[in-house]
């Protein structure tokens, strides 16, 4: 059932109206979206609010122009034969005996507020933002974000969460990302950060006993910004006490099926899970796009013995572009090699699949020389290579070469974002550490130092250097299209796991209360075993709206520089308001 949003002003809104309405007499507010002439004095008024647009026919509307705010009452009636527009919710109908009051005149917009608008250059939709929100696609947008707040919030009340306010002004913590900072006037010098996210309160709740807590949470990031990032973004926060990871793969599941039941209508289905090593194995990456095929295909042991010295001791993988021989031009296979040298690998070799004139399947390539007929017998047989395909093999370190391969994978074969359906994702069994620091020789953390190790792998806590990259933790993100949605893991709660990480890590007693004191502080009073996620509701809703940028569901967003072009920010502060603050500026050097 609509709501119901009549007013003084208003009896209806324009894009409800049906055939079952005519004979009603009605008042419309909205902007007047176009005005054609039919006639003297006569003229068909598409009538625009949020709803959608009717057509209303105006004696005498000389003075009505291009988005002026006007309040129409009129007769709904039949549209004439032959004039039924089938593709507008509204066609059958039209306002007729219309009397008009203007509201508001308008000067015309700057851009054309249709389906022609994101073809504007962006900086000029988003510095007149409050016109492009009147785009019907953008109220879609909008629209849709709301109705995904609103599932969360069911989902996450119906399972028992407390939605619970954290600070907005807090403590600078390391968290992976510059810190946006906020000067404190009482304490000059001294500064509050804006949350990156609400990690340590959120686990200070579970320490209180709040048991299952959520939030719709603000963060802020000072990171470079892309399609998928903003400074400023919205997050589901959640945190559950006595709880395994997966519970909280099953709680958040459910609010994912919630949300995309109430946007779309689909129903979810399981979400499968997949080890982060099989993840990098198959996809060469930790958030992998399963809409298309295209797997990383694994060569290494069929050069154990080789002579190409590029192969040797090295891992070796491999991508088949089934058919692409054709469409595959030098050029484009040297644009590709400057690429992969550019994701860091040595180089891509590339081999083209032809037929000999004696029908054998042969391999093409500028290595191809270099190889043996073993291994180039083997190499067919491994791609299942056919006629026409090209080969591209990457041999590096295991890492290196999953990732290079796997960002190749993403630019020969990743569908548009509108295609190849939905498909969430769970990765789990990331390890806990990512690397060996070469200077220093202990761990890097792959997350925050409260990652509960897998308790199968807590004897490698006692080994070093490649024994401690063994080490899986109980951290699980979920993916989207290729997109990561979000992240969470079960935390450490027991003092002797959580003073072998810290130590393992190079974080010294005093440097860990410098920086989490209150937290660890928290937990000697009793911690209860906990776990937790976040997802970003921003990404998650350009997905399920098919937008390719988050910044199309955002109402006020920064541009690709983190510039503002409605208000100007970020913009210079006063002199007397930095004098204030106890600050000064620098002098800038070129």
């Amino acid at each position: 059932m609509n709501p119901d949003t009549t007013t003084e002003l208003r009896s209806a809104q324009c894009g409800d109206l049906r055939a079952s309405n005519i004979g009603e007499t009605v008042s419309l507010c909205g902007w007047v979206a176009k005005r054609r002439e039919h006639g003297d004095h006569l003229a068909f008024i598409d009538l625009r609010d949020h709803t959608g647009i009717v057509q209303c026919v105006v004696d005498g509307a000389a003075d009505l122009r291009s988005e002026y705010v006007v309040r129409i009452s009129g007769v709904v009636r039949h549209r004439p034969s032959g004039t039924v527009n089938e593709h507008l919710a509204t066609g059958e109908v039209e306002i007729g005996e219309c009397e008009v009051e203007i509201l508001a005149s308008a000067e015309p917009p700057p851009f054309p507020l249709d389906e022609r608008a994101p073809d504007v250059d962006e900086n000029i939709r988003l510095r007149y933002r409050y016109l492009d929100i009147r785009r019907p696609e953008m109220q879609r947008n909008l629209r849709a974000r709301a109705r995904v707040n609103t599932a969360i919030r069911q989902a996450m009340n119906a399972q028992g969460f407390l939605e619970v306010e954290t600070p907005m002004l807090i403590a600078s913590t390391p968290e992976g990302a510059r810190d946006f900072v906020v000067p404190a006037r009482s304490r000059p010098g001294s500064f509050y950060a804006l949350p990156q996210s609400p990690q340590l309160f959120k686990q200070l709740c579970m320490v209180g006993g709040i048991d299952r807590y959520y939030q719709l949470a603000r963060c802020f990031r000072d990171e470079d910004l892309r399609a998928d990032r903003q400074f400023e973004f919205t997050q589901l926060d959640a945190e559950m006490s006595f709880a395994s990871q997966q519970d909280v793969l099953d709680a958040i599941t459910k609010v994912i099926a919630h949300v995309v039941e109430s946007v779309t209508g689909e129903t979810l289905g399981e979400v499968p899970q997949i080890a982060w090593r099989d993840a990098m194995n198959r996809f060469g990456s930790d958030k992998p796009d399963v809409r298309f095929g295209m797997e990383l295909i694994e060569l290494t042991d069929i050069f154990e013995s080789t002579e190409f010295n590029a192969f040797k001791a090295a891992s070796i993988k491999g991508l088949r572009h089934e058919g692409a021989s054709a469409d595959t031009s030098r050029s484009r296979l040297d644009d590709l090699t400057d690429r992969a040298k550019r994701w860091g690998a040595k180089g891509l070799v590339w081999m083209r699949v032809d037929t000999a004139e004696d029908g054998s399947v042969v391999l093409n390539s500028p290595i191809a020389k270099f190889l043996s007929d073993d291994e180039k017998t083997k190499l067919v047989e491994r791609f299942e290579a056919q006629p026409g395909d090209v080969l591209y093999l990457v041999a590096d370190d295991w890492m290196k070469t999953c990732h290079v391969l796997g960002l190749l994978r993403l630019e020969l074969g990743r569908p548009p974002v509108n295609e190849g359906g939905r498909h969430f994702l769970w990765v789990v069994d990331f390890p806990l550490f990512e690397s060996i620091d070469e200077e220093t020789g202990r761990p890097v953390s792959a997350h925050h130092p409260f990652t509960m190790p897998n308790e199968a792998d807590w004897d490698l806590l006692d080994g070093t250097g490649e024994e401690l990259l063994q080490v899986r933790s109980q951290a699980y993100d979920l993916v989207l299209n290729g997109w990561e949605l979000g992240s969470g893991s079960v935390r450490i709660h027991r003092s002797d796991v959580q003073s072998r990480v810290l130590e393992l890590l190079g974080i010294e007693r005093e440097e860990a209360e410098e920086k989490f004191g209150f937290l660890l502080n928290a937990f000697r009073y009793g911690a209860p075993p906990h776990a937790g996620f976040a997802f970003g509701v921003d990404r998650l809703v350009a997905l399920l709206l098919d937008e390719e940028n988050i910044r199309e569901v955002i109402a006020f967003p920064k541009t690709q520089s983190g510039g503002d072009p409605l208000t100007g920010a970020p913009s210079e502060i006063d002199s007397a308001h930095l004098s204030e603050l106890g600050l000064r500026l620098s002098p800038t050097t070129d």
